[in-house]
């Protein structure tokens, strides 16, 4: 499949012109009037509240998070997003619960003032990065991803944040770092389910360094135009859109450079199930379950929803495939 980017002079939407929350009914409403014959003057009024929704906050929206469209190739997929309740209430972060409606109930708990981030292990200058200047050492940019997760389900998510190698630059690693290691915050004071016997904590995650410093995996701190919301891994997290869901560590308070390849959460507690790469592949089945098919969240039908083929790497072949040439995936999975 191919994803379309910024080029031949084409610019992607930022996603407070695609699916402003506050307009989605009105859309509908437009429709209706446009139907009706009174065209001319709904689409002058509609412009006015397109332009109003799209500068300032409404009640119960979070902090704004200004962000350029990204020039990384394949950073924009042309897919219709998720909206934004279906990706802010179906979630999986354990911390808070099992179900997915946990997060969202859960996860007000969590305090992310103050924050910061360590990063520390085979770098030359280890740093501790408070949330804000970690938010300022790059420009955000907006970058429009698939989600694919191990269950079978899928959305489309406007991200903003900026490319992880950004940060990985600033701390220098040296010549014999090979993996990046990510620790989330496991407070159970915050997070009522760590402590539970689902997982060894804290979530821990782990990506190859020539992943890690792949342009299209990204450090992010919003969605949707937004700060990111507590269930989505605020205030900072991983995005990295070519494998599986989990792999991407939400509410991270560490990133350590080893030069091992570092235990993961899921797959110490099923290895047989969550390899470390975990590269999303309609050709490797999960154990209990085909991986060919994926359902998006949001379109209706709940478990009898349509569902669509899945594309090697999550359709980021063209960018990502030559980082595993050689590579047998059906056994490093």
């Amino acid at each position: 499949m191919l994803i379309r980017t910024g080029r031949d002079g084409f610019q992607h939407p930022l996603a407070s012109e695609i699916t402003p929350r506050a307009v989605y009914e009105q859309r509908r409403q437009m429709l209706k009037w446009m139907a009706g014959g009174a065209a001319g003057a709904a689409l002058a009024g509609w412009a006015q509240r397109e332009a109003f929704a799209q500068q300032v906050t409404h009640p119960g929206k979070l902090q704004p998070i200004a962000a350029v469209r990204s020039t990384v190739p394949g950073a924009v997929t042309m897919e219709k997003p998720t909206e934004y309740k279906d990706a802010t209430s179906y979630n999986n972060f354990y911390e808070f619960g099992t179900d997915k409606a946990d997060p969202a109930e859960n996860a007000h708990t969590l305090k992310t003032r103050p924050w910061t981030v360590e990063v520390e292990g085979l770098v030359k200058k280890p740093a501790k990065f408070a949330i804000d200047d970690l938010v300022k050492l790059a420009p955000q940019e907006e970058r429009i991803y698939r989600l694919r997760c191990v269950e079978g389900w899928s959305m489309v998510i406007p991200w903003v944040g900026y490319s992880l190698a950004r940060l990985i630059e600033k701390v220098e690693p040296l010549g014999n770092a090979k993996f990046v290691e990510f620790v989330s915050l496991a407070d159970p004071k915050t997070m009522p389910f760590v402590g539970s016997r689902v997982l060894d904590w804290p979530y821990t995650e782990g990506l190859r360094m020539d992943e890690a410093m792949h342009p299209l995996t990204l450090l992010g701190f919003g969605m949707y135009g937004e700060v990111l919301p507590n269930q989505n891994g605020a205030p900072v997290r991983i995005v990295v859109p070519w494998k599986y869901g989990f792999k991407s560590a939400k509410s991270i308070v560490k990133i350590r450079v080893t030069d091992r390849m570092p235990p993961t959460a899921w797959n110490k507690a099923a290895a047989n199930e969550y390899g470390f790469y975990s590269n999303v592949n309609p050709n490797v089945d999960h154990p209990r379950w085909s991986q060919a098919t994926e359902r998006r969240i949001g379109e209706g039908g709940g478990l009898f929803a349509k569902r669509t083929k899945t594309l090697m790497f999550n359709g980021y072949e063209a960018q990502v495939g030559q980082l595993y040439a050689g590579m047998d995936l059906k056994k490093n999975f």
